[in-house]
């Protein structure tokens, strides 16, 4: 398995603070954000780190270079930003046949389970493992995605940041694919609004061929950082742990 962060886009949302900084290098408690993720990948014990680079591209490859605590890094630069999924495709090459762990990296996670969560995968044999959350507060959810399931665990249904969720649970960047999952790319519908094509719909295109995808609450409490308040709470999330 290898693990594949994306960290390609400039965060325009943070205005200055991205101007001539890629957002995965904004410190929280002294560490830039991407290096959590980075921990989080040497976790799940993969052979290789993909990471996608983009604005700033070279801030990310001189701070951290080949290697991450003994993981090879190799990085591929998305030259349009053009969403999550387009930036899983212009990895196939590096993936190669490999099942891979998607990580964004620019989430804050509190109370991971990243061991217990790639042991699932290899013992359950979904087609794709979701990582999810339990969000209490739910408007909170419309940053990301949320998802339905039957009785079994099973999901059934991703909706991409829902304007009212109907449950408590919050979809996040960490999910495990099977390599399979990049033949799904080409049939991904691209958002009507946002003009791209999202991670849900993608995985969405997996349930409906009948491919098993289910959840794993894969930590305590969970932000993305897009907006400036984002930065504060993801400090204060920490400042939990």
């Amino acid at each position: 398995m290898k693990a594949l962060i994306l960290a390609g886009g400039r965060g325009s949302r943070l205005e200055e603070k991205t101007q001539c900084t890629n957002k995965c290098l904004l410190e929280l408690h002294g560490k830039p954000v991407i290096e959590y993720n980075l921990k989080r990948a040497c976790e799940a014990g993969v052979t290789e780190i993909v990471i996608v680079v983009g604005h700033c591209a070279e801030q990310i490859i001189n701070r951290y270079g080949i290697d991450f605590q003994g993981t090879p890094i190799r990085y591929v630069i998305q030259l349009e930003q053009k969403g999550l999924v387009h930036a899983i495709d212009v990895c196939r090459d590096e993936l190669g046949n490999d099942d891979f762990f998607l990580l964004l990296g620019d989430e804050v996670l509190t109370g991971t389970r990243i061991p217990a969560m790639v042991k699932e995968f290899q013992t359950q044999k979904p087609f794709v493992l979701c990582g999810v959350v339990h969000q209490p507060t739910r408007e909170k959810i419309s940053r990301t995605y949320t998802v339905l399931t039957g009785e079994d665990g099973r999901i059934f249904r991703l909706i991409e940041k829902p304007r009212v969720a109907v449950n408590d649970i919050q979809g996040t960047g960490h999910c495990i694919f099977n390599n399979e999952i990049l033949q799904y790319i080409e049939k991904t519908p691209i958002h009507p609004v946002r003009g791209e094509k999202e991670l849900p719909d993608l995985i969405q295109c997996a349930v409906d061929d009948g491919r098993l995808v289910t959840l794993f609450e894969i930590g305590s409490m969970y932000t993305n950082i897009n907006f400036k308040d984002d930065l504060a709470e993801a400090v204060q999330l920490l400042h939990k742990t």
